[in-house]
């Protein structure tokens, strides 16, 4: 059975998700700060972990960016379910390493939407003897490692399937809604840009680590495009 680890300091809000969670006939635990959810998961690694940024002691960004540190929790789908709204909140959620950000107050549907969608994605079979290599990018899909030149970067679960759909269609621009539709399976008019925008940068500053050469394109009033 599918494990959520959901982490909260308001009890209420556990609550919530418990019963949310149970009525997907989703395995559920809980923990009420970030060191309990780090104690949990040594002992077992969730399939998905829904965390809070805002909680005493070891908040949910210093947790999540421990977590994308160590190789066993690299692909953990993460979505950060937080009271935090502005942009740069989001943008520091994302870069701590989270797949996802959803907003409190929050729709039930729409949680119930993005829960789905991470974890179609993490279930989903990928051939893992396959490599993709555009220029002197190489993408290996058994490691989630790109391979560039002398130096490679290790990418989790999300930078990987958005760097592999950008390679797979080159020199074609996409749009944000695009993205989230291809990469997110988001339903079309859903989803935050921002969240393509964040992964982008992300991506951007580990592959590009020699300034004078950019892979990810910006095309100004369309998206994004690797181009040979």
């Amino acid at each position: 059975m599918t494990l959520v680890l959901a982490v909260d300091d308001d009890p209420e809000v556990l609550e919530t998700l418990e019963r949310v969670l149970l009525r997907e006939n989703f395995d559920v635990d809980l923990a009420r700060s970030g060191a309990e959810a780090l104690m949990k998961l040594e002992r077992r690694v969730p399939d998905l972990l829904i965390l809070d940024i805002i909680m005493p002691g070891l908040d949910g960004i210093a947790v999540c960016s421990q977590l994308r540190a160590d190789p066993r929790f690299v692909n953990l789908p993460i979505l950060f379910l937080t009271a935090k709204g502005s942009t740069d909140d989001i943008v520091e959620g994302l870069d701590a390493g989270a797949d996802d950000y959803v907003i409190k107050p929050f729709d039930l549907a729409e949680l119930r939407a993005r829960i789905a969608a991470l974890l179609r994605r993490s279930t989903r079979n990928t051939d893992s003897s396959s490599t993709l290599q555009v220029g002197d990018l190489k993408l290996d899909a058994d490691t989630y490692m790109v391979h560039i030149n002398d130096y490679n970067a290790q990418l989790t679960s999300t930078e990987y399937r958005l760097l592999r759909y950008l390679m797979e269609n080159v020199d074609k621009a996409l749009s944000p809604g695009h993205l989230l539709q291809a990469v997110w399976e988001y339903p079309p008019d859903t989803g935050d840009p921002d969240l393509v925008r964040a992964h982008v940068r992300n991506l951007r500053s580990k592959i590009e680590r020699d300034k004078s050469r950019k892979y990810i394109r910006t095309i100004h009033g369309v998206g994004y495009m690797i181009s040979t």
